[in-house]
């Protein structure tokens, strides 16, 4: 059963049914159903339990470069299907867009849902999280990330530059004295990450700045901090093309209080023969030049 060797192959790929499940999209259970049969139909395990997740046991490895070949050519029968089913009405099938939170739910999340709008065989799964994605793992077809990937058989590209501030609510704002110099925020609350559960080094910015004693508020979600800064909680550092357009807030004007971070966009190098992720590829370079001024906006 073919089904059993690709729930098999996840798991000798990725070393646990929980993470073959989350990049299958099925529940835990569902692969160990599938594992358990496939030992079955053989008469033989296929993995040792181990700390941490599974081995392929030796009947396991054995099994395991014919089922990646199989695989191999079932990826390559799906790109020439996708090949013959892109005609003149444009890309067809399912790309999975990967990207940081704050971008995926400001700027992208319209703008891909008219994308498919546009192209009624198109299928976008917009993956908006706190966390690294991984192609490795095939969780997405491309990624957006703020750390430029360096291993892998990937193509990368500098997608754009974007802006961040130090940020306050007004009203929070005119209670407190007003910031001339680094030494004046000892008086404010603060709004940021949860540091121990911080996805990249890229979002440690309070710290170069200021280090407070403590924080009002932290959140693994840049949305979370948005609405708690909005909130009159404290003050914390946002993206421009989420803060600005925002009447309630106000940047506070203090020299170091600006912060210039990129957006690397990858995909796997297999992605450049598959129209439906090509499409894709270009129309989100293309949607962040359109973006520049409110990634960079004046300040």
């Amino acid at each position: 059963d073919w089904e059993h060797l690709r729930y098999f192959a996840a798991v000798g790929q990725h070393g646990s049914l929980s993470a073959a499940a989350r990049v299958l999209q099925v529940e835990h259970s569902t692969v160990a159903r599938r594992i358990q049969a496939l030992e079955k139909s053989l008469g033989q395990a296929l993995f040792t339990r181990e700390a941490g997740g599974l081995r392929p046991s030796e009947a396991g490895r054995a099994l395991l470069p014919a089922v990646e070949a199989m695989a191999q050519a079932a990826r390559g029968i799906e790109r020439s299907a996708d090949q013959a089913a892109t005609t003149a009405e444009g890309p067809s099938g399912l790309v999975r867009v990967g990207t940081t939170e704050g971008l995926g739910t400001t700027l992208l999340a319209g703008k891909l849902a008219a994308l498919t709008c546009r192209h009624a065989q198109l299928s976008v799964d917009l993956l908006a999280l706190p966390r690294l994605l991984h192609l490795s793992r095939r969780e997405a077809d491309i990624v957006i990330s703020l750390e430029r990937p360096k291993r892998g058989a990937v193509v990368v590209t500098r997608l754009a530059d974007y802006d961040l501030y130090l940020y306050g609510e007004r009203e929070y704002l005119a209670r407190r004295p007003l910031v001339r110099e680094t030494a004046d925020l000892r008086h404010h609350a603060f709004v940021h990450y949860v540091d121990d559960l911080l996805f990249t080094k890229e979002l440690q910015l309070i710290d170069s700045l200021y280090q407070p004693q403590r924080y009002a508020f932290r959140s693994t979600s840049i949305t979370a901090q948005y609405e708690a800064v909005r909130a009159g909680a404290g003050l914390g550092v946002l993206p421009a093309f989420l803060a600005d357009r925002d009447p309630r807030l106000a940047r506070v004007h203090q020299p170091q209080a600006r912060f210039t971070r990129t957006f690397w966009m990858s995909m796997p190098q297999e992605g450049q023969s598959v129209p439906r992720i090509q499409a894709v590829w270009r129309w989100l370079k293309e949607t962040l030049k359109e973006e520049a001024q409110r990634l960079q906006p004046p300040q």
